[in-house]
């Protein structure tokens, strides 16, 4: 059975492993991609005029 889109009854399987990772669990390689985002996210608002956001 596939559940209907807002359904409240319908159930919702989360795997054992699933968990929210904090800080401290964050891989160097996961920490250099947020950074890098970051910047990304920084200069492409930098470019913008001021009225836009």
């Amino acid at each position: 059975m596939i559940p209907e889109p807002g359904d409240a009854n319908r159930d919702i399987t989360v795997t054992e492993t699933f968990h929210l990772k904090t800080n401290d669990e964050l891989s160097d390689k996961e920490l250099k991609k947020i950074e890098a985002d970051d910047q990304a996210i920084q200069t492409i608002l930098l470019g913008l005029p001021e009225d836009i956001y």
